[in-house]
C-alpha cells in the first residue's frame, strides 16, 4: 500500500510505502490512541461536571450513587433483619435458661433472685420497627453481660451441688448387705443369749459367712479391731458427728485410717463375738447416740433429700439413749 502525503506550504509531497501486516498495526495503534483520548476526555468531563453541578451530568451522577446505597442499604437491612432475627431467639432461650436456673437454684439452696435477671417483656404487639444497628448492639451488649452473670450463678450451683452430693456421698442410705432380708429391728427386744429386755442398738442381716458387707457411706475408718461383744468390728466416721459399725465380722479387709468410699467392701459376714449365729450387726451413730439405721435406708431409697437433720434432731429431742451392746 502506498500513501502519499503533500505538503502545502514547502509544495512538496511524499510517498510512504506499507504493507498490509504494517498498516494491521497502525490501525490498531491509531485505534488504542483515539479511544484513550477519549476515555480521558470523557472522565474529565464526567468528574468536572460531578464536581461543578452540571445539569446533565449531576443528574446522572445522582442516579448512579442513589442506585449503589439503595443496593448498599437493602443488603445492609437484610442482614439486620437476619440479626434481629437471631437475637430475638437469643433471648428466648436465655429466658428459658434463666427459668431452669431459678429451678435448679432452689433445689441447690441458692437464692437466685439475689443475680439481675432479663425484665418481663410482653403485651399487645400495635406496631413494630426494624432495629437499628445502634439498637442491635445495645442489646447484644446487654445480653452478653446477662450471660456473664448467668455464667456466675452456674458456678455457684455446681460448687453448691457438687457440696450437697458430697454431703450425699457421706450419708449412711445403701445397705451393707446387698440381698436378704432385715432380721432383728432396732429398739427394745428380749436378749436371745440372756432373754432378758434390752436395747438392740442396730440392724441385724442374715447372710451366710464370707458375704461381702460394704461402707453405706463414705468415710475414714477409724476403728478396726477385735471386740469381746462385737467381734470383728469396724467402724467409719463420715463426719457431721456421724458413724457407722459394722460388728461380727469374719475378715476386715481395710485398715484404721482408710478413706472408703460409699459401696467398698470393708469386710465379710461372720458370727465373731457376742452372736448366735452369722449375721452383720450395722449401727448408725449421731453424736455417740444409736439412731435407727432404717431410716437411713429408707431415706436413701426413697432419694427425699438428706435425713442427717431430722434425725440429730428427734435424738436431741428424745435425748441420750445408752449404747449398751446388751444384745447383737
Amino acid at each position: 500500500m502506498q500513501l502519499i502525503i503533500t505538503d502545502a506550504w514547502l509544495a512538496r509531497s511524499r510517498a510512504l510505502h506499507l504493507t498490509g501486516v504494517q498498516m494491521v498495526v497502525v490501525f490498531v495503534l491509531s485505534s488504542l490512541v483515539l479511544m484513550l483520548s477519549a476515555l480521558g476526555l470523557y472522565h474529565w468531563v464526567f468528574l468536572k461536571g460531578a464536581r461543578e453541578g452540571w445539569p446533565i451530568i449531576g443528574s446522572l451522577v445522582r442516579l448512579v450513587t442513589k442506585d449503589q446505597f439503595d443496593q448498599r442499604d437493602r443488603y445492609l437491612r437484610e442482614n439486620l433483619d437476619v440479626m434481629a432475627r437471631q437475637l430475638g431467639e437469643l433471648q428466648a432461650k436465655l429466658t428459658q435458661l434463666e427459668s431452669l436456673g431459678e429451678r435448679v437454684s432452689g433445689l441447690a439452696g441458692v437464692n437466685a433472685t439475689q443475680v439481675s435477671r432479663m425484665p418481663g417483656q410482653g403485651g399487645v404487639q400495635i406496631g413494630n420497627h426494624a432495629l437499628s444497628l445502634e439498637e442491635i448492639k445495645t442489646a447484644m451488649d446487654d445480653l452478653e453481660a446477662l450471660t456473664h452473670q448467668k455464667t456466675d450463678l452456674l458456678t455457684v450451683l455446681e460448687s453448691r451441688l457438687f457440696e450437697r452430693k458430697m454431703e450425699t456421698m457421706m450419708i449412711p442410705t445403701q445397705r451393707p448387705v446387698l440381698q436378704g432380708d432385715i432380721g432383728s429391728a432396732f429398739g427394745w427386744r428380749l436378749d436371745p443369749l440372756s432373754g432378758r429386755s434390752a436395747l438392740h442398738t442396730g440392724l441385724d442381716f442374715p447372710a451366710a459367712v464370707g458375704t461381702s458387707i460394704f461402707a453405706a457411706a463414705g468415710g475414714v475408718v477409724v476403728t478396726q479391731e477385735y471386740h469381746p461383744e462385737y467381734g470383728f468390728v469396724v467402724e467409719i466416721d463420715h463426719g457431721n458427728d456421724l458413724m457407722t459399725r459394722y460388728a461380727h465380722a469374719s475378715k476386715v479387709v481395710i485398715k484404721k485410717g482408710d478413706l472408703i468410699r460409699r459401696g467398698q467392701k470393708v469386710a465379710e459376714v461372720g458370727t465373731s463375738g457376742r452372736s448366735t449365729g452369722s449375721h452383720l450387726h450395722f449401727e448408725v451413730l449421731v453424736q455417740g447416740i444409736p439412731q435407727d439405721p432404717q431410716k437411713f435406708l429408707q431415706a436413701g431409697q426413697q432419694s427425699s433429700g438428706s435425713p442427717l437433720a431430722s434425725l440429730e434432731r428427734s435424738a436431741m429431742n428424745r435425748g441420750s439413749v445408752a449404747a449398751t451392746p446388751a444384745v447383737k
